[in-house]
């Protein structure tokens, strides 16, 4: 559970807007309902310096100091890279350095890691070892750091994305702020939950929830239904300016609980007729 900067600032986030989207996290509640994780999306990245060690561009002008506020408000930071040589948005990715740049997140403080195949084409085999390079350096580094594969759900990442260090996959192309991609996204989540669990989870993408582009009884469908998927819960709006409905979706305590049950299990279909479906998720209560 968390919050990341994309969908709603993508290449606009900065080290003035982390500040203030932890704070809001710790002021809206967001905190108290479980949500940890703030993550810095693509554009943070600068060049690399004479060791081959990322630095961040102007926009982060101490990343370290950065890990410092987050962790002093009780959350966590987390941060953004590729397996290529350019990120999405055309920023450094790591390819050739996981190792220095594994130990330099370490160093500054970072907690978690969404990792963007951000290449045309790719084999099974070419996605399956750049990941689990990655998985080793941060291992190697001895800070525990969320691993979340970003490759769209190519070649069945479910079927192997535990094996190769993944905490959670994305199964889906990237999500929309409008209910027929959220929608098909959501549903078609079906079949898949045999390949979710405690440690390893699949994630139909970052919520739309405050962003504006659905009504608000879609957005409580979106919210609902990532939570009967077990998904993670990763809010993209601004945190500092959502409306009192928004916050209290958010924080819907007893909708939290149906995704963060212990069991760990993802919800499925039991039932369709034409465009009504039945849905049910097993609870550790039974």
């Amino acid at each position: 559970m968390g919050w990341n900067s994309w969908n709603h600032f993508a290449e606009r986030i900065d080290d003035k807007t982390v500040r203030a989207q932890a704070d809001a996290m710790v002021e809206s509640g967001l905190k108290d309902a479980g949500y940890v994780y703030i993550n810095i999306d693509d554009t943070w990245e600068g060049r690399r310096d004479a060791q081959g060690r990322i630095q961040p561009n102007q926009k982060f002008p101490n990343m370290k100091a950065l890990a410092d506020y987050v962790h002093g408000k009780g959350l966590k930071l987390g941060i953004y890279s590729s397996p290529a040589a350019k990120t999405c948005a055309g920023y450094e990715g790591s390819l050739g350095h996981e190792a220095e740049d594994a130990q330099t997140y370490a160093e500054w403080g970072i907690d978690y890691l969404k990792y963007d195949w951000c290449q045309p084409t790719g084999s099974l085999e070419d996605l399956k070892a750049a990941y689990a390079k990655m998985r080793d350096a941060l291992n190697q580094t001895g800070r525990p750091i969320v691993l979340t594969l970003c490759e769209y759900g190519w070649h069945k990442v479910w079927e192997w994305g535990a094996a190769v260090g993944g905490n959670q996959w994305r199964t889906t192309g990237d999500i929309t702020d409008q209910y027929r991609a959220m929608a098909e996204i959501g549903f078609n989540q079906n079949g898949l939950e045999k390949f979710a669990g405690p440690g390893h989870w699949n994630d139909p993408d970052m919520l739309e929830v405050g962003n504006g582009g659905m009504t608000e009884d879609e957005y409580r469908t979106h919210f609902s239904l990532w939570a009967i998927l077990a998904a993670p819960l990763i809010a993209g709006n601004d945190l500092t300016t959502m409306t009192p409905y928004t916050a209290a979706m958010l924080t819907n305590r007893e909708i939290i609980a149906v995704d963060q049950d212990p069991l760990g299990k993802q919800g499925f279909r039991v039932a369709q007729q034409g465009p009504f479906e039945v849905w049910m998720k097993p609870m550790a209560d039974g």
